[in-house]
């Protein structure tokens, strides 16, 4: 005989394939989605189940928590203890049931999303409304199925005497399916379900009659009608959830922003710490404080704001940065027939419909079982009494009870049943009255039977009673509808002036990346000379702005950012900025190269960008508009080890000037580059060798002066009209007189609007000399300039910074 072989072969993705497949049914059926029927996921259902069987019931005292956990535990649902705890104690929080299953005694958590007190220290029992879900239990109403460990039954579903699926909702995640049920009020649901029973072609117009939409315990506002309607249809669709604001005049120079209702599931602490954040940020202007005054009497939030802030703009940018205002997006997937399903209105409508009739129809069959049961004993009793003195007679012959009965059956065509009433028979009922009594107890069972047959037989009648039963219930639990409906979803609209006090300020910028905002009273107690920074950097940039503007910075990596002022550290003049890196991910030899403040970035303004190695592009500044500024975004892609050297700004047809190192000059007109998007290449700008590089490359103006500055500390200054107009990718003219002993290499360039002028800092390893663009004479092509040190006592000049000589303050 074959030795057998336990191991198996079988590939990975098999098993893990048919395992996970097992481990999703199971996840989908029995524990994160809800059954359409009752509206329960296993654990909800078992914690129910547990508390009725244990007679934990509405009208017994408290039982403690831990308890029922234990008995969840033990007998139905063997996971955590603390999964239980949660689920019941959800089943009794007020702001997330809008019907609550299980009241609780003691900290049962709070909308602060603080946890519930240990289930040692909790009691609970059933609600009143939970008896309607298990009602009939007892009655073959529903099947059974066996425990975990076959020791006990349990039931598959419950009776469900209300929609409870769309009365509380349901939330859960499973694998591959997710549900969001909201809740809805339960009058309008029941009255939803009679038009369906009434109507089975009812449409969901016709449905939304009755169900205007969620009713969230937690009330709020819902926006969207046409939302709600394809929700209600095809079970997905998105509505706007926003809490119920109101504005309240105080005394003093102040207004309240009052919140009294919030989003359903919104973490009330959450939200107040976040708005409190706003407040200390200063993203919108006017908010004093923020205060919490929730008590006995309900949920209150304050926001104290200034009488003359924008008290719409604060609420609208709260609605817009906040869960002030959500999105509720309805998926209403539902277990029907064992199987995830995604459910309209009307298919979940039905869906409970069936299901009270398969439910009514068990009782009616047990009902009407017992009700024969009855019938039939009662008849042999009447039967008994009438020939009351022969049955007598023949139990005193009988020798034993068994004795009694078999002569019974046997003389006088008792059944087993009515003989055992009758041996059985105490002696007091042998009055008259009794005889009455039975008769009426005949009547009545007489007329039950017939109702049961009807009830059975006559598929309206079963409807009739399905409808009658959920209009008791919706008398006895009917409330008034919590969430109000608004048709159409308000847009919110939030202008940058409206949020933020406009403040005239100093914006700067120096070549190592530290920037700031400083006050106009703060720049004007200093000298432009004293501005805080580090020894050796220099500005880079700076100009008077407000705090509506925003600064555009590129980098020499391609890359640009943008800061809206209003964000800008406000720092003293004396004392420096905040690095670029601080909010921003630079790369470690990323630095800026030119800013500028804008107001709006407009259509006709043309940004141009020229590259180390020769490249040039030009993009329109609309294209720089951007709303996510986390990070520098690209507006130049570089080849390998090329760098941007220049931005400027053109508005009009304007020309295009290029400056080598080698002294090699291209002048030609700006629509001889085509205008391109963000992230291109840009096209060759001038014919540059491989051992020279560009050191300038702009916009120029009608009018002005090159300014150039050689490594042996010759400055040179050309009038622009001296440049001919070339074509693009030329290789130039020379501008400098080539010396091969000693050449003069161009380590700086600028230019110099006419009526402008610019201070001139050469910087030598250990010397620095500044001189003044207007004072170095003009000359022409082929000059190499006037010297303005001493090669051979000031050294090589190593790096030059041009500065705009500043007007006198006004």
């Amino acid at each position: 005989m074959a030795e057998h072989n336990p191991l198996q072969q079988l590939k990975l993705e098999d098993v893990i394939g048919d395992r996970f497949g097992r481990y999703s049914k199971y996840v989908i059926q029995d524990r994160a989605i809800p059954d359409v029927r009752d509206g329960l996921k296993p654990v909800q259902r078992r914690i129910l189940y547990a508390m009725y069987k244990e007679g934990n019931t509405f009208d017994k005292n408290y039982r403690k928590s831990a308890k029922t956990v234990g008995n969840v535990i033990g007998n139905y649902h063997p996971h955590g203890e603390s999964s239980i705890y949660d689920a019941m104690v959800r089943l009794g929080q007020d702001w997330k049931m809008r019907e609550e299953l299980i009241l609780i005694h003691g900290n049962k958590g709070s909308v602060d999303g603080d946890p519930a007190a240990a289930m040692r220290y909790t009691e609970a029992k059933l609600a009143e409304i939970s008896g309607e879900l298990l009602k009939d239990l007892n009655k073959n109403t529903v099947p059974f199925i066996d425990n975990f460990d076959d020791t006990e039954k349990e039931p598959a579903v419950l009776p469900a005497k209300f929609p409870n699926l769309l009365v509380n909702g349901a939330t859960g995640i499973s694998a591959g399916y997710a549900t969001d049920i909201p809740p809805h009020n339960l009058a309008e649901v029941i009255d939803a379900t009679l038009k369906v029973i009434d109507k089975p072609s009812a449409t969901i117009d016709e449905l939304m009659e009755f169900v205007k939409g969620p009713d969230f315990p937690t009330g709020a506002i819902i926006q969207g009608k046409n939302e709600l309607k394809k929700a209600y249809t095809t079970g997905k669709g998105r509505v706007v959830v926003r809490s119920v604001v109101n504005k309240e005049e105080t005394r003093g120079n102040k207004v309240l922003i009052v919140i009294t209702e919030i989003p359903f599931e919104v973490n009330k602490a959450n939200l107040v710490k976040k708005m409190d954040e706003i407040r200390a940020d200063r993203k919108v202007d006017g908010i004093i404080e923020v205060r919490d005054e929730t008590d006995r009497e309900g949920l209150r939030i304050v926001i104290e704001a200034r009488k003359d802030a924008n008290i719409d703009a604060i609420i609208n940018y709260l609605y817009k940065k906040t869960d002030l205002q959500v999105s509720y997006n309805f998926n209403m997937v539902a277990i029907s027939d064992r199987a995830p399903k995604l459910m309209g209105l009307k298919d979940i409508l039905e869906a409970y419909i069936r299901h009270q009739e398969i439910v009514i129809t068990n009782r009616s069959k047990y009902e009407l079982e017992h009700a024969q049961k009855r019938m039939h004993i009662i008849e042999g009793l009447i039967k008994a009494l009438s020939i009351l003195d022969e049955v007598i007679k023949t139990i005193r012959e009988s020798e034993n009870k068994r004795n009694a009965k078999e002569n019974l059956i046997e003389r006088y065509s008792f059944t087993e049943a009515q003989a055992e009433a009758i041996v059985m028979l105490q002696l007091y009922r042998l009055t008259n009255t009794d005889v009455v009594e039975l008769e009426t107890e005949q009547n009545e069972l007489e007329f039950q039977i017939n109702q049961l047959n009807e009830i059975l037989n006559d598929p309206k009648k079963l409807k009739s009673v399905i409808k009658s039963e959920l209009r008791q219930i919706k008398k006895k639990y009917t409330s008034e509808r919590l969430t109000v409906i608004e048709d159409e979803i308000q847009t919110i609209e939030i202008s940058k002036e409206q949020l933020i006090a406009k403040e005239e300020a100093v914006v700067s910028l120096t070549k190592e990346g530290y920037v700031k905002r400083t006050s106009i009273r703060s720049y004007n107690a200093s000298n432009f000379d004293e501005i805080g920074m580090r020894e050796g950097d220099n500005v880079l940039f700076s100009t008077f702005s407000n705090t509506l503007e925003q600064l555009l910075i590129f980098t020499n990596l391609g890359n640009y950012m943008i800061i809206p002022v209003h964000d800008l550290q406000d720092i003293r003049w004396k004392d420096m900025g905040q690095h670029l890196s601080s909010r921003f991910n630079l790369k470690s030899n990323e630095a800026p190269i030119y800013a500028m403040t804008l107001e709006q970035f407009s259509q006709d303004i043309n940004v141009v960008m020229s590259t180390k190695s020769g490249q040039v592009k030009q993009t329109a500044l609309s294209e720089f508009e951007a709303s996510r500024i986390s990070r520098p975004i690209v507006n130049m892609k570089l080849k390998a080890n090329d760098e941007v050297i220049d931005v400027s700004l053109a508005k009009e047809a304007q020309d295009l000037l290029f400056i080598t190192s080698k002294g090699l000059s291209l002048r030609y007109a700006l629509d001889q580059v085509s205008e391109t998007g963000l992230k291109s290449q840009g096209v060759k700008a001038m014919n540059v060798k491989p051992d020279d590089h560009l050191v300038l490359g702009r916009v120029i103006p009608n009018e002005g002066n090159l300014i150039t500055v050689s490594n042996r500390g010759a400055v040179k200054r050309t009038k622009l009209s001296t440049f001919e107009h070339g074509n693009r990718a030329q290789v130039g003219s020379m501008l400098y007189k080539d010396i091969k002993s000693k050449p003069h290499v161009i380590i700086g360039a600028t230019i110099v609007e006419d009526g402008k002028n610019v201070n001139i800092d050469l910087l030598a390893d250990d010397h620095s000399h500044r001189t003044k663009a207007n004072e170095v004479r003009i000359s022409g092509k082929y000059s190499n300039g006037s010297f303005v040190v001493d090669e051979d006592t000031f050294g090589q000049v190593k790096r030059v910074h041009f500065s705009q000589i500043e007007e006198e303050k006004k």
